[in-house]
C-alpha cells in the first residue's frame, strides 16, 4: 500500500509535549508534516511548567523532520497559530489533544475546579481553532481533530467538569463539521484511551504498560490525512482496535390516541414503553432529517387516525429478506429433490420468488392485544384459549419481491358468539410504501368465551366455499417430516404446543402438532405446482378453514377442483381419512397447468428513472466507441434490476449486433441473466461492491453463461469514473 504522507503540510499539536500529543507530533513529522509542539509543561492538573516540548523537538530534528516549540497556554489559541505562520508560513492541522484533570465528586467540587476544566479543553479547543478557521477557508483546506473521552459520552464519576467538555468538544465537532464542509474543512473527534499524564495513576500498571500511545497515533494521523473520508465522526480508540460512535434514536410514539385529545401524564407514561424502545433505533446525519423524520410521524398518524376512526387499530413493521423465504418453503415441504422447488429455495436462483402463503405471516396477531382488548365485558383472550380457525389472504397490488418492510394494520371487526365459545374476526390491512398490497382476515376461536348475546354471522366475513360434489380434478400427496412443526417454527410462530411435548400433552394432543398453516402452505404449494405453473405472481386469494389438527410425520393428501380460475380444495391426512383444511379455495389470475408452466418473466415493468439508466447510457457509449470489442464478446446479456426485491426494469447488452437497449431482447433467448438491485447496480460500477462478494452475498443473481459475465469487464473500462 502506498504510503500516506504529509509533505507541505503544517501541524499543530497542543498538549504534544508527552504522551498521545508527543506521539502524534513525532508519527507526523516522520511523515514530512512541519509540526509545532505546543504543550505548556505543566502537571497533570495545570500547575507548574517544564520543557517537555523542547525535547520532542529535539527528537524530531535529530530524525531529519522539522519542528518548532510553543509553550502558549490553548486559550490563547491565536498565539499558538501564530507560531505555526510565522516559522512554516501556513497552516493545514489542528490536533487539539491539550488537557488537564481536577477530578473530584460535584458535591466538592468547586467553581474553580468546574472554569479551568472548560478553559482548557473546551474554550482552549474553540480559541485554537478559531484563530486557524479563516484561514482554512481562504486556502480551502484544513482538517482538525478534537478530543473527546469516553467520560464525555457516557459519564464517570468524579468527572461532572471533565465529562461536561468533553461531551462539549462533540457538539463542537459536529456543528464545525457542518460549517467547513464546503470549504474542504473535516472535523472529527477522536475518544482515546491510553497511557499518558493524565492516566498513570488511574489505570492499573499492567494496563497503563499496555496502552501505549504510539497504538492510537496511526488513527489520528489518518484522520488528519487529506485523504481521510469521513467528517464529523466520533472514533473511539484503544490497545490497536477503533470502532465509531455516533447517537441514535428510538422510533419514538406520538403522545394520544387521537389528533383531539389533549397530551396528559397519563398518556405519557401509557406511550413511554414505546418511546424508549431502542428496537429499530436509527443514526441522523443531519438536524434536517430529524425534522423530516418528525413531520412524516406526525403526518403518519394523522392518516392512520382517519383509518382508525370506525375500528380501533394496532400497527406493526414486518422486515422479511429472502432467508427467511427459504426457511418457510422449506417449512412448508419444498425440497432441492424437486427442481420446480429450487426457486422458492435459491436465493441467486434466476426466478427466486416467495411462496404466497409466507405472506400470511406479516398479519398474524394470536399474540398481539387486539384480540383480547376487544372482548366483550367479562370475557378474555390469551394464548391458552384462542385456536385459529380460518384464514383469508388476498392480494390487492402487485406480488410482493424478495425482500421488504410491511407496515401492518391489525383490527377487529366482529365478534361473534357461537355459544361455548366466540370467534374474533381479524382484519389485517398489509402496506408497502404507504401502498396497500396485500390483505388478510383470520378468524380466531376463543374457547369457553362465547354465551354473551353477540351474533353468529356477520357480513363481513370472507366465507369459505364448499368443494365441488364430484371427484377431485387433481390429487396431490406430501408426507411430512418428524421435524416438521420444529422446522416450521422458526418462522415466527413459536407457540409451544408445536414442540413441547408437555404442553402438547396438556391439551390433549398425543404429541406436539402441526401448525394449521404450516398445512395450508402445503397444499397452496401442490395447487399452485399443478393449476398456477409454479408462479406465485399468479395467485389472487386464499381461503381455508382449519378443521382438524396434524400430526408431524403424517402424510398430507391434497385434493382439488378446477372451476374457472378458481381451484377449490380440502386436505386430508392419509393415516386417519381426517378432513384437516376444508371449504378452502385458492383464486389465480389464469389457470396454468403444471405441463405448461408460466415464464417468469417481470410482472410490469417501471418506465420511471432509476439511478442505473445513466450507467446504461454509458455503457451505450463505450459499446460504440468499441464496436470490435463488444463483438470479439459475442453474446446477449440481460439485466433485472429490481426495487424491494421485485424487478422493476430491464436493459439488454446485444453485443452480437453492438445494440444496448431498455427492455428484454428482442430476439431470441440471453446468453447471461443477471439480476440485482439498482443500488447494488452502481454500486458494482463505481468499484464499492466487489462482484464476487456480490454474487456469494446473493445480491448478484447470474443465470446461463456465468464465464460470459466475467469477459464484461474490460468493455466497461473506461478513462472516466462511470
Amino acid at each position: 500500500m502506498e504510503q500516506l504522507r504529509f509533505d507541505g503540510r503544517v501541524a499543530v499539536v497542543t498538549g504534544a509535549g508527552g504522551g498521545l500529543g508527543k506521539a502524534y507530533a513525532l508519527l507526523l513529522a516522520s511523515r514530512g508534516a512541519k509540526v509545532v509542539v505546543n504543550d505548556l509543561g505543566g502537571g497533570r492538573d495545570g500547575s507548574g511548567k517544564s520543557t517537555f516540548a523542547d525535547a520532542v523537538v529535539q527528537e524530531i530534528k535529530s530524525k531529519g523532520g522539522e519542528a518548532v516549540a510553543d509553550y502558549n497556554s490553548v486559550v490563547d489559541g491565536e498565539k499558538i497559530i501564530k507560531t505555526a505562520i510565522d516559522n512554516f508560513g501556513r497552516i493545514d492541522i489542528i490536533i487539539n489533544n491539550a488537557g488537564i484533570l481536577r477530578d473530584k465528586s460535584f458535591t466538592k467540587m468547586s467553581e474553580q475546579d468546574w472554569d479551568l476544566i472548560q478553559a482548557v479543553h473546551l474554550k482552549g479547543a474553540f480559541k485554537t481553532t478559531h484563530a486557524a478557521w479563516e484561514i482554512f477557508r481562504k486556502q480551502k483546506y484544513g482538517r482538525v481533530i478534537m478530543t473527546s473521552s469516553n467520560a464525555g459520552l457516557f459519564g464517570n464519576f468524579g468527572q461532572a467538569n471533565y465529562s461536561a467538555a468533553k461531551m462539549g468538544l462533540v457538539g463542537l465537532a459536529n456543528t464545525l463539521a457542518i460549517e467547513g464542509a464546503k470549504y474542504n474543512i473535516k472535523v472529527n473527534t477522536i475518544v482515546p484511551t491510553a497511557a499518558s499524564r493524565l492516566t498513570e495513576d488511574i489505570l492499573p500498571p499492567e494496563m497503563f504498560q499496555a496502552m501505549k500511545p504510539d497504538l492510537i497515533a496511526p488513527v489520528v494521523a489518518y484522520m488528519a490525512h487529506e485523504s481521510f473520508p469521513d467528517n464529523g465522526s466520533v472514533i473511539d480508540s484503544t490497545l490497536g482496535f477503533a470502532n465509531k460512535t455516533h447517537l441514535v434514536r428510538s422510533q419514538g410514539a406520538v403522545l394520544k390516541k387521537k389528533p383531539a385529545d389533549l397530551v396528559t401524564i397519563e398518556s405519557v407514561k401509557e406511550a413511554w414503553p414505546q418511546v424508549v424502545n431502542m428496537n429499530n433505533a436509527t443514526h441522523k446525519e443531519k438536524l434536517a432529517e430529524v425534522t423530516v423524520e418528525l413531520v412524516e410521524k406526525l403526518q403518519e398518524f394523522e392518516e392512520r387516525s382517519k383509518l382508525d376512526s370506525a375500528n380501533e387499530a394496532y400497527w406493526s413493521t414486518y422486515n422479511y429478506n429472502a432467508k427467511d423465504l427459504a426457511l418457510y418453503a422449506l417449512g412448508i415441504g419444498a425440497s432441492v429433490v424437486n427442481a420446480s422447488d429450487l426457486k422458492f429455495l435459491y436465493e441467486s436462483h434466476e426466478n427466486f420468488s416467495a411462496l404466497p402463503t409466507f405472506f400470511i405471516l406479516p398479519g398474524m396477531v394470536m399474540e398481539s392485544p387486539v384480540v383480547g382488548k376487544s372482548m366483550p365485558p367479562g370475557k378474555h383472550a390469551d394464548f391458552t384459549n384462542i385456536l385459529h380457525g380460518e384464514q383469508y389472504i388476498e392480494f390487492v397490488s402487485d406480488f410482493p419481491g424478495t425482500e421488504g418492510e410491511f407496515t401492518i394494520r391489525n383490527y377487529v371487526v366482529d365478534i361473534l358468539d357461537k355459544g361455548s365459545s366466540a370467534v374474533a374476526i381479524v382484519n389485517s390491512e398489509i402496506f408497502q410504501n404507504k401502498s396497500l398490497v396485500l390483505r388478510t382476515q383470520q378468524h380466531i376461536f376463543v374457547l369457553g368465551q362465547g354465551g354473551f348475546g353477540g351474533p353468529r354471522n356477520s357480513n363481513k366475513a370472507v366465507n369459505v366455499a364448499a368443494a365441488p360434489k364430484r371427484a377431485p380434478d387433481a390429487v396431490v400427496e406430501q408426507k411430512t417430516s418428524e421435524d416438521q412443526a420444529a422446522l416450521y417454527r422458526l418462522s415466527g410462530d413459536l407457540n409451544p404446543l408445536h414442540i413441547d411435548p408437555n404442553v402438547a400433552t396438556a391439551a390433549g394432543h398425543q404429541k406436539p402438532i402441526l401448525h394449521g398453516l404450516a398445512s395450508l402452505g402445503f397444499s397452496v404449494r401442490h395447487v399452485l405446482a399443478k393449476y398456477g405453473g409454479n408462479d406465485s405472481s399468479l395467485v389472487k386469494a386464499v381461503k381455508a378453514r382449519f378443521a382438524k389438527p396434524v400430526l408431524p410425520g403424517q402424510t398430507l393428501v391434497t385434493e382439488m377442483w378446477v372451476e374457472g380460475t378458481r381451484v377449490h380444495f380440502q386436505t386430508k391426512t392419509k393415516e386417519t381419512g381426517n378432513v384437516v383444511i376444508s371449504g378452502a379455495f385458492v383464486d389465480l389470475k389464469k389457470v396454468v397447468k403444471s405441463d405448461t408452466a408460466a415464464s417468469a418473466a417481470p410482472s410490469q415493468q417501471s418506465s420511471s428513472a432509476l439511478k442505473s439508466d445513466g450507467l446504461f447510457a454509458k455503457i451505450d457509449e463505450q459499446v460504440k466507441a468499441n464496436p470490435s470489442l463488444a463483438k470479439s464478446i459475442g453474446a446477449v446479456f440481460l439485466y433485472n434490476i429490481t426495487e424491494n426485491g421485485k424487478t422493476v426494469k430491464q436493459w439488454t447488452l446485444d453485443l452480437k449486433a453492438g445494440l444496448v437497449h431498455e427492455g428484454a431482447p428482442k430476439s431470441g433467448k440471453p446468453d447471461t441473466t443477471m439480476t440485482l438491485s439498482d443500488e447494488d447496480l452502481i454500486a458494482l460500477a463505481s468499484g464499492t461492491l466487489n462482484p464476487q462478494t456480490a454474487f456469494l452475498k446473493g445480491k448478484l443473481k447470474i443465470a446461463g453463461n456465468l464465464m460470459l459475465a466475467q469477459k464484461l469487464g474490460p468493455l466497461l473500462k473506461s478513462g472516466s469514473k462511470l
